[in-house]
């Protein structure tokens, strides 16, 4: 029932009491379908039937009672006596009402309980007898019947409040009714029970039983309304999340509209105008208008829509079929390439000539570089200056530690948060498909259960395969063919070999002395002033307080130590020009103690030939060249046996083993008696055995210090040399020589014993790395020992027999 009365609304509603003379007289009877009606609760009734029109009207006119009956079958049009329930409610109508629809509604206030006697009349309207059943009330002192009507009170109220929503003001105003008759009606037309079961309610005369039985159909009530109350609770937060995100959804809508529309609208009709400005091809557009209708056809609020979205989001930015325009000024690329690196001249060259090939023929593909050598040299920098240089885009790509492979190729769009490739986000990082895209520590690429890098990059940089690169995110090819990529490398040696195959290979070696100094003069110093803030002309560092800091403080084939130790000494310039102390204006090699504290590193020195067994080699090394001395010392004992020292890998080990054996088969070449090798242990130690060493460069150098030992003969002073030997004593040639000979240089050496195959090497070094040094290309072991070693013994010699 959504209609409900206060005790304060008993003020306007007349209630006026039913008269015996009116019921002496046959009444008007009003049958109802499946409604109940009570007394004492002002209750509207919507009319249906002409009949009962007709008659609330004449009643309403002179103010008459009529009996409310309820009818045994709704379906029943034009009921009879056996069609009511015997029992019902005499009544008065205080109102007649027009609603909007059309139809009429009639406002009735009961007064009290009537039994139906007889139906006399059908036409125009139901008439009949009927009399008052009275009401049996407790005395007042029944406890039992207190408590009845304080539990109907408290619960009517509460079924009131979360059944109907009623008014707080409404529901205190009943708190505080003492009609206790009205509220039991209310609770009747409130509680949820079937029209039988309330007629038998109603025609209760004993008030305490009717009590008893309208408490039962309430509990059964209040079990249903707290099962509801249970179900709702337990749905509520999930329904107050949907509603809040529906109603934040709606008012997002609304704001968009009012900005100019809708936001899925606007977000395909942006993507469509930036898809017409890329130079797709008719497969490429084909593929991405495919796509399109897909997002097109998903609701913005589908879990897909992102997916779909960002996939888009990837295609239209990416450059397709873009280019930037090449500066084909040669003599303002090779400006560039100088101003900003010193040397490197066999990588500035192959710069040069591809850009000179491309000014004559317009479009070719670009090559793959490969850049090795130690640290610090500028590999990677380069590439920057070879960008710009080109007037290209510049990416750096760092590949250390990279394990997986869809790093490079990119995840499948079937995986949760799947995202393109490395390759293609620098392609959309560089906004144009010819930029300069550096692989940096290409060496250092990892593999494991997920894939090999290393693999995937073979398509990225083979020439005839990169024109249709396919990335697994992307799922459409690419042409990469444009794309001048330049990669990074230490060492050569944990790289595959069809990877190495597809790169042209470009050895980056270490500055000499002079080149770093050159580098310090022209570059970093200028840098770091710049960098902490010391204005030009305020400070500067002589040459030889430079020398010196290279030597004395770092040991590198590069320059990026020296550039820390640079930053160092300017850190300590910036403080005292902040706090107006003095300063050296210009720092000289007394100076450096002071700004750099001790020398960390002595400088590799010849250490002379006053021994027998001592022998200057030469190592390659990732920092650069150094000098090796190979020691030999013998004493006496069973023979045959070889002791190794000084932290020697296997192939170093090996060299040495087959240095004794060569000289074992040989000894009547070199004056030594055949069963001194009896009577004689040979040790073999080369110096720092912290430092691990491995390699076959010291073949020849350990086979002439056991020779040397044997014959007790000098070793020619100033003399170093490295080379591999076999067993036949054949001398093989070996790697890293110009560092080797920079290490030669900076110690002192005048002559230097090569395998003749690596002319060629000593050939590509710039002359004046070379001046002061003589070398000595042989063949053959034999060749190293004449030159060597002298004739002369040294100073007490041992006795070997």
């Amino acid at each position: 029932m959504d209609d409900y009365v206060t005790p304060q609304m008993e003020i306007i509603i007349e209630n006026k009491p039913v008269t015996t003379k009116e019921l002496e007289i046959e009444q008007a009877i009003l049958p109802l379908k499946n409604m109940m009606f009570f007394p004492g609760i002002p209750t509207p009734i919507n009319i249906g039937r002409s009949k009962s029109l007709k008659l609330v009207q004449e009643i309403h006119k002179r103010n008459g009672i009529l009996g409310v009956f309820c009818q045994k079958d709704i379906n029943e049009d034009d009921p009879g006596f056996d069609d009511l329930y015997p029992v019902g409610v005499v009544a008065r109508v205080i109102n007649i009402m027009k609603e909007e629809e059309g139809g009429t509604a009639v406002l009735l206030m009961g007064t009290g309980r009537v039994r139906l006697e007889s139906v006399s009349l059908k036409e125009p309207y139901l008439k009949g007898k009927f009399s008052l059943l009275p009401d049996i009330y407790p005395p007042k002192s029944d406890k039992e019947y207190k408590e009845q009507l304080k539990s109907i009170k408290d619960i009517t109220i509460r079924m009131l409040y979360e059944k109907m929503g009623v008014p707080e003001f409404v529901l205190d105003s009943l708190k505080k009714s003492k009609d206790n008759g009205y509220l039991v009606n209310l609770a009747f037309s409130t509680v949820e029970a079937g029209i039988e079961q309330k007629q038998e309610v109603l025609a209760i005369n004993d008030v305490k039983e009717r009590l008893n039985k309208l408490l039962s159909l309430i509990d059964q009530d209040v079990q249903l309304l707290e099962i509801k109350a249970s179900i709702r609770r337990k749905t509520q937060v999930d329904i107050n999340k949907q509603q809040r995100e529906y109603f934040l959804q709606q008012e997002m809508k609304n704001i968009q509209e009012a900005l100019g529309g809708n936001i899925h609208d606007i977000e395909i009709k942006e993507i469509k105008e930036k898809a017409g400005k890329l130079r797709f091809t008719a497969e490429q557009r084909s593929v991405f208008e495919n796509e399109l209708q897909k997002l097109e056809r998903l609701h913005p609020h589908s879990p897909d829509y992102s997916t779909q979205m960002a996939y888009i989001q990837c295609i239209i930015s990416l450059p397709w079929n873009s280019y930037t325009k090449d500066n084909f000024n040669l003599t303002r690329a090779k400006k560039i390439l100088d101003k900003d690196h010193f040397g490197l001249d066999k990588v500035k060259e192959r710069i040069i000539e591809h850009l000179a090939v491309l000014k004559l023929k317009g479009d070719m593909k670009s090559p793959i570089i490969c850049l090795y050598g130690p640290p610090g040299v500028g590999k990677t920098s380069l590439g920057k200056s070879v960008a710009e240089a080109l007037n290209r885009k510049y990416v750096r790509m760092s590949l250390g530690g990279l394990h997986d492979e869809a790093e490079i190729r990119g995840h499948r769009r079937t995986y949760i948060g799947a995202m393109p490739g490395r390759i293609i986000q620098s392609m959309q990082k560089a906004g144009s498909s010819n930029p300069v895209i550096i692989l940096d520590e290409i060496d250092k690429v990892g593999r494991d259960y997920q894939g090999d890098p290393g693999a995937a990059l073979l398509e990225v940089l083979d020439p005839e395969q990169n024109i249709a690169f396919h990335d697994n995110y992307l799922d459409i090819d690419f042409d990469l063919s444009k794309v001048l990529f330049i990669a990074t490398a230490n060492a050569l040696n944990t790289v595959s070999q069809p990877l190495l195959d597809r790169m042209e290979l470009i050895e980056v070696s270490g500055y000499i002395l002079e080149e770093k100094t050159e580098i310090a003069q022209k570059h970093l110093i200028p840098h770091q002033m710049e960098v902490h803030g010391i204005p030009k002309g305020q400070f500067d560092i002589s040459k030889k307080a430079i020398i010196a800091l290279i030597e004395s403080y770092t040991r590198e084939s590069g320059v990026r130590e020296l550039n820390k130790k640079l930053a160092k000494i300017m850190r300590k310039i910036a403080r005292a020009i902040a706090e107006g102390t003095e300063y050296p204006k210009k720092l000289d090699v007394d100076d450096l103690f002071a700004y750099m504290g001790a020398v960390e590193y002595s400088k590799d020195k010849y250490e002379g030939n006053d021994y027998a067994g001592v022998v200057t080699g030469l190592a390659w090394t990732a920092v650069g060249g150094e000098i090796l001395l190979v020691e030999t010392s013998l004493s006496k004992g069973k023979g045959a046996k070889l002791t190794l020292t000084g932290n020697l890998g296997d192939v170093m080990k090996e060299s040495a083993v087959l240095a004794l054996e060569y000289i074992k088969s040989h000894a009547s070449q070199f004056n030594i008696p055949d069963d001194v090798f009896e009577k004689w242990n040979v040790h073999v130690h080369v110096p720092e055995g912290a430092i691990p060493k491995d390699g076959p460069s010291a073949g020849i150098t350990m086979t002439a210090s056991i020779v040397s030992a044997f014959t007790q003969r000098k070793v020619r002073s100033n003399l170093a040399m490295t080379g591999e030997m076999t067993l036949r004593g054949k001398v093989l040639p070996v790697g890293g020589i110009k560092e080797k000979i920079l290490a030669a240089k900076r110690a002192g050496i005048k002559d230097i014993i090569l395998s003749k195959e690596n002319k060629r090497n000593i050939d590509e070094i710039n002359a004046i790395y070379l001046k002061g040094l003589q070398f000595h290309y042989v063949d053959d072991i034999r060749e190293v020992l004449d030159f060597a070693l002298l004739e002369e013994k040294v100073q007490q010699p041992l006795e070997i027999v």
